[in-house]
């Protein structure tokens, strides 16, 4: 069995969400005192690194990639964009209406330098992946160890 390290805000997170589900931002955006939704929830990433590099993968669904903007500004990576609505449909038309509209922005800090000048960013089936080669001083270095002889006893 493996270990699970504990994380307070998973569990924050987890409550948020049942929270939403009890009450639709929908809902909620009609009262004057209660918040928009935080644009930062509308993309969904995840990031992991590779011995070389790290990773990052957005679903952005719907949106081109002509709409997208994707910049980094010292070690935080902001993507931009924006869910246009598909068609004109009357309001009282509406049965259920889930997808999110509007612009979105999610900010993410780095966890390590990378290489400015050679990321590269792909796009395919709604999922953006930035590819960002890590910096030659956080690479892993492999030591080869050197063995003496010691002398021989007379």
């Amino acid at each position: 069995m493996s270990m699970v390290r504990w994380e307070p805000s998973r569990e924050l997170e987890r409550m948020r969400r049942a929270m939403d589900r009890l009450f639709p931002w929908r809902l909620m955006q009609t009262w004057p005192f209660w918040p928009e939704a935080p644009e930062e929830e509308r993309i969904s990433l995840d990031m992991y690194q590779t011995d070389n590099e790290v990773v990052l993968e957005a679903s952005v669904p719907g949106v081109k990639p002509g709409e997208l903007d994707v910049s980094i500004s010292g070690d935080v990576l902001t993507i931009k964009g924006e869910h246009k609505e598909g068609r004109e449909v009357k309001e009282e038309n509406y049965l259920r209406r889930e997808r999110t509209v509007g612009s979105f922005a999610r900010s993410v800090t780095l966890p390590l330098p990378v290489k400015m000048e050679s990321i590269t960013a792909e796009f395919e089936n709604g999922v953006l992946t930035i590819t960002m080669p890590k910096a030659e001083e956080v690479k892993p270095k492999q030591i080869k160890i050197q063995a003496k002889e010691l002398p021989k006893a007379a």
